[in-house]
């Protein structure tokens, strides 16, 4: 299982220039915990072992989760459905003119094919350490 990297309470999300939500192995500051998920826009703190249940901060509800299935014979993870509160429709209504600019006029579009997943780290220039 993995979660939507869109924070449930402003909607914000990573982008190449910054992010400021992170899963954090290790707490980057005083009252952030460790094995976290921490969004340094509101403070929300969602715990991915329990579901990204909200454990702290303005957030009323958990992550989005994605459903994943491995396959061995090709190594390859396949992300097959999402559960619990979607927030997709309000968050492509918020960005929709920085998307376009971004990804282009397809971004909101279904994945067609694959689609590269990259650690944060490799793909943000900035992600933030509150």
């Amino acid at each position: 299982m993995a979660f939507s990297a869109i924070c449930a309470h402003q909607l914000v999300y990573p982008t190449r220039d910054v992010s400021f939500i992170s899963f954090r192995k290790t707490r980057a500051q005083r009252g952030v915990q460790d094995g976290l998920i921490h969004c340094c826009a509101e403070h929300s703190q969602y715990d991915p072992a329990r579901g990204a249940e909200v454990l702290s901060g303005p957030a009323r509800q958990p992550l989005c989760a994605v459903l994943m299935q491995y396959d061995p014979s090709a190594d390859t993870l396949t992300a097959y459905a999402t559960l619990g509160g979607e927030l997709f429709d309000q968050f492509f209504r918020k960005y929709e003119a920085k998307l376009s600019l971004d990804v282009g006029p397809r971004a909101r579009n279904a994945v067609a094919g694959q689609a590269v997943v990259k650690e944060l780290e490799r793909y943000c220039r900035n992600p933030v350490q509150c």
